[in-house]
Order: structure tokens, then C-alpha cells, then sequence
């Protein structure tokens, strides 16, 4: 049975979305959650659910990390944080996965420095998912964690994030792009044209250069930058999101005066919102991690949770830093031949 930390008082409604979560996930995928949390704010919550019989434990942390503390500083004054404790409890391999919607850059840097990065990994990336327009998943990481990222770097991703599409959606050969500010080669910044030239030499389905809007068309599977850009990308969407969907509700509340019209037009827009939820992906996994850490949105509702737990549950059970291990070894090999 697979373990998951999942860090109790992470998002903005906690303890009670991630333990509505926690109990969905624990039914519907057979995991074993440990909640991490103040225990009497977590049992009191449990109280009003019935277990039966689920694989949920309740472990003590006597702190929390709020979305106004500054990552650095909580890092090193809140040790006893619930996402510290969790952290420890897959970094001392009593989980496999840490499952957090607390502040993400405090996430971030306990991960890194509490459970630490793979041997052959420089730089960690979080990667989102995208709907696009073919009714599939796109990819795109890093988007935040690494301000400044080197050419080296950006190829990391490239293959991490490859593998992730791979474990998460069955596609043997996903195809892989870079985000610049055009399709040719010459196009971009040294960044892009120096991590271009290492791309090539991966043995990737590397598609080559595309630009911003190319990530909703369905093109493309994963899409690589630093993570500057990707969460500027990221951001951007998201907020275009939320614009699109206010407009649609208004101008149907206001134009259509049909019961039928009406009906149907609700149902595109219930499709729009419900295929651009970011619920049903979960949360952003940080690739690179020695365990898998998923960080899922502050306003993450139960759904999200469940769904965050599952993407841990998946990528531990493909062995996912195996693979990355396995496939960063041989490119670090290419590279040096090249």
C-alpha cells in the first residue's frame, strides 16, 4: 500500500478540505494518508466522518507555514511546521509522497533541503497542467521554481518532464518542445538557442522551437523554460481562465432570454469550466525530489486533494525517480560525448 504525507493545514480551508480529500482518495485508490497537522484540530475534523476502517493516521506537528510567511524564513524558524514533519516522514522512508496546498514556495524549499534532489539532478522544476485544444493534456515546467535557470538545466526538465507524461498519461513518445518567442532556430534568447542545441542531441521527440500560444493548441506534450517565464506563463493563464469563464456566465445570464437557448449554452459553459478545472489535475508535481512531492493550489477543494494523492500514488507506482535517474545518467553521457 502506497504512504502519503499529506500536510494537513497547507491550504486556505485546512484542516477540512484535506481531510474531505484524504477520505475520498483513501476509498477510491486504497492508499495509506498519513495526516500531518495540529492533532486536535485534525481529529476534531475526523470526528465528523466515517472511516470505515480507511488507512488514515494522524501524526502531531505543533506548527504552521502560512501563505504570508516568507519561505526562507519559515524554512529555518518553523522546523515543526506540518509540512517540515511530513517532509521527514518520506525523507526517513516512512512515506513515499508529500502532498501539499500550503505555501508553495516554502513547499518548495523544505522538500529540497529536507528530503533533498536526486543524485543526478541539479535544479527541481514543477510542472502544470494545461487543457488544450485537442481535448488532451499539455505540460509545461518549470513553472516557478528556479528564477534563474542554465542551459543544462532546461534539459533536465526536458527529460523529467517527458517521463512524468509518460507515467501520468500512457503516451510512449510524447513530443517535446522549447518555449520561445518563435519557431526558428535562431529565434530567442542565448538561453533558448544554448538549450536548443543540447535538446537535439537527447534521444527526445523534440519538436523544436514554440511559442507561447502554441501550448493550448494540442501540438505539443511538453513544453520547457525557466521558470521565470513559466510562471509568468502560468499566472497568465490561469487569470485568462477565470476572465473567459466571468464573461461567458454574463453574457448568458443577460442575452439569451429562451429556456432552450438557455439550457444549452449552460451546458457549454459547465463543459468549458469542467474541462479548465484545475481540481481535476490536482496539484503540480516538483520533479527532482527524492520523493515525490505534489503542491497543489492554495483554494484547492476536496477534489483537488483526492486528485493531488492520486498523481503522488501514480508516480510512485511507475518508479518515476528511477526513471529519471535512469534517462538524466545516459543524457549527462550524450553530452559529454557531445
Amino acid at each position: 500500500m502506497t504512504t502519503i504525507a499529506l500536510d494537513a493545514m497547507g491550504g486556505d480551508h485546512a484542516p477540512r478540505v484535506e481531510i474531505e480529500g484524504a477520505i475520498l482518495a483513501a476509498r477510491e485508490f486504497g492508499v495509506r494518508i498519513l495526516l500531518v497537522g495540529i492533532e486536535d484540530q485534525v481529529r476534531q475534523e475526523l470526528s465528523r466522518h466515517r472511516l470505515d476502517g480507511l488507512a488514515i493516521e494522524v501524526v502531531s506537528a505543533s506548527e504552521v507555514i502560512t501563505m504570508s510567511d516568507a519561505p526562507s524564513q519559515a524554512f529555518r524558524r518553523k522546523k515543526e511546521s506540518s509540512v517540515h514533519v511530513a517532509a521527514r516522514l518520506v525523507r526517513d522512508g516512512q512515506a513515499e509522497a508529500l502532498v501539499s496546498a500550503g505555501n508553495t514556495g516554502a513547499v518548495m524549499t523544505v522538500a529540497r533541503f529536507v528530503i533533498g534532489t536526486l543524485p543526478s539532478v541539479d535544479r527541481p522544476a514543477l510542472a502544470a497542467a494545461f487543457p488544450n485544444m485537442k481535448e488532451k493534456i499539455s505540460v509545461i515546467l518549470d513553472v516557478g521554481a528556479n528564477v534563474d535557470s542554465k542551459p543544462t538545466h532546461i534539459e533536465q526538465f526536458a527529460v523529467m518532464g517527458e517521463i512524468y507524461y509518460r507515467a501520468i498519461w500512457g503516451v510512449k513518445r510524447p513530443r517535446v518542445a522549447l518555449l520561445s518567442i518563435g519557431e526558428e532556430e535562431a529565434k530567442g534568447n542565448e538561453l533558448t538557442r544554448e538549450a536548443a542545441a543540447l535538446l537535439k542531441q537527447l534521444p527526445l521527440n523534440f519538436t523544436g522551437n514554440v511559442e507561447g500560444r502554441d501550448i493550448f493548441r494540442g501540438n505539443v506534450d511538453v513544453v520547457v523554460c525557466d521558470g521565470f517565464v513559466g510562471n509568468i506563463a502560468l499566472k497568465l493563464s490561469e487569470g485568462l481562465v477565470e476572465h473567459i469563464g466571468a464573461m461567458l456566465k454574463k453574457a448568458i445570464k443577460s442575452s439569451l432570454t429562451s429556456k432552450i437557448g438557455y439550457a444549452l449554452s449552460k451546458r457549454a459553459f459547465d463543459d468549458f469550466r469542467k474541462r479548465t478545472d484545475y481540481s481535476e489535475t490536482g496539484g503540480a508535481p516538483l520533479l527532482g525530489i527524492r520523493g515525490i512531492t505534489i503542491i497543489g493550489h492554495g483554494r484547492s477543494n476536496p477534489n483537488a486533494i483526492k486528485n493531488a494523492i492520486r498523481v503522488a500514488a501514480e508516480l510512485c507506482r511507475s518508479r518515476i525517480n528511477e526513471k529519471i535517474e535512469q534517462e538524466l545518467s545516459a543524457a549527462a553521457t550524450v553530452s559529454a560525448r557531445g
